[in-house]
């Protein structure tokens, strides 16, 4: 515990739950999708400005920066809720569920973006720091290959709105409802993705021997890809090579001229990450030649490792100790999961944390998933928390 115990705690947010939970079932029963989040940005944008934010809407597209500034501290903090919702049809039966078919929040950013506006109320209320708090609320998480972070990166995000390192969190199913995970270093994976089609010479299923057959090779293929992490990775370092589609021919007496595959790759350093691709394409090249067949490979780097930076890591993991005891805070093991926070990385210091959503919790991207409402006021105090002894005079990191 700090010496001053006159920074946010959970006891503090409580009475602000019912109001927390409004927002949250709003928000979840409005999903918008990756780069639709007009509603939403407006919706967080009139929250902000009515507390005092200074508010920017639009930044890289439906993106909303809101700041406050108390005191002469020259020091600055930024915090990060994502908005966006996925393409999924909601089977909760919640009687707040998605009101858009085959929208829904299946990841949890309305929990996210709700825990962030309770801090940022809590702040703007209490005035209790000596600096500039940055609450970034960005679009398009769940876009994939170009992200809401790179889009307000490009935007001139922290040219625009300086800080001095920068946090996040994102909902955890299967770990204790209210446990706070940390993990200095590597802690979410890249994700690439690659799509492979496989080019034979089609022809009669009866006459195989006057064919190439892809499909054949298709499969071959993708036993021998298991071989990349099996006899390629050191196996100190983790990796996960996914061929999540295999498709190819419309007919049982039809061999098909090509198969398609699309294939996920998951590493945690940029030296597996390169090695990876390499294999992939020169395996693949090879495999389906000795067949004689060909392969048309387009490989996509999608978002790059999440590193937590040490210091801010370990700042944010006493300030969870402070909040929720040493019992209830943990290391994060390593997630194959990614995270387009990792852009932000690449910039600025800081940390990325997860928040348990209970043993029992649906997992994400699931149908049945839903946020719990039991941490909005767990998650508002962490940031409200965090941004005060940031921000304290003197200065805590």
């Amino acid at each position: 515990m700090t010496q001053s115990d006159n920074f946010a705690r959970i006891a503090d947010l409580e009475p602000r739950r019912s109001a927390l939970e409004e927002i949250r079932h709003h928000l979840h029963a409005n999903p918008e999708l990756s780069f639709e989040e007009e509603k939403t940005a407006a919706y967080v944008a009139e929250k902000l400005e009515g507390w005092g934010y200074d508010v920017t809407r639009n930044v890289g597209g439906h993106g909303v920066v809101g700041c406050l500034t108390v005191g002469t501290g020259g020091r600055s903090v930024a915090i990060r809720a994502d908005m966006d919702a996925l393409p999924i049809l909601e089977k909760t039966g919640l009687p707040y569920a998605s009101t858009v078919a085959g929208k829904m929040h299946a990841c949890g950013h309305d929990g996210h973006t709700t825990m962030l506006l309770g801090a940022a109320e809590h702040l703007a209320r209490t005035k209790n720091f000596n600096g500039t708090v940055t609450l970034v609320f960005q679009p398009a998480e769940e876009a994939g290959e170009i992200s809401g972070a790179q889009a307000m990166i490009a935007d001139g995000l922290f040219e625009r709105f300086p800080c001095d390192a920068i946090f996040g969190l994102h909902n955890h199913p299967g770990a204790p409802e209210g446990t706070i995970l940390t993990r200095s270093g590597p802690m979410m994976a890249a994700a690439d993705t690659a799509y492979i089609k496989v080019i034979g010479k089609g022809g009669h299923a009866s006459r195989p021997h006057l064919t190439v057959d892809p499909v054949m090779v298709a499969c071959s293929l993708v036993m021998a890809l298991q071989t990349v992490v099996a006899r390629n990775v050191d196996p100190t370092e983790t990796a996960v090579i996914t061929v999540g589609t295999i498709h190819g021919g419309e007919a049982s007496n039809v061999i098909p001229d090509d198969v398609d595959l699309a294939v996920s790759i998951r590493s945690f350093s940029p030296v597996v990450r390169e090695l990876l691709q390499k294999r992939v394409c020169e395996l693949t090249e090879q495999h389906v030649a000795a067949y004689g067949a060909t392969a048309e490979i387009k490989y996509e780097l999608g978002y790059p490792v999440v590193v937590n930076s040490d210091a801010e890591t370990a700042f944010a993991t006493e300030v969870a100790r402070e909040l929720i005891g040493d019992a209830k805070v943990s290391t994060c093991p390593l997630i194959p999961g990614s995270e387009d926070f990792s852009y932000f990385l690449q910039h600025k210091p800081g940390s990325f944390l997860r928040l348990g959503n209970g043993m029992d919790s649906a997992v994400l991207h699931n149908p049945k998933y839903n946020f719990n409402d039991a941490n909005l006021p767990v998650g508002s105090a962490l940031w409200a928390r965090l941004a005060e002894r940031y921000l304290a005079a003197g200065g805590n990191s």
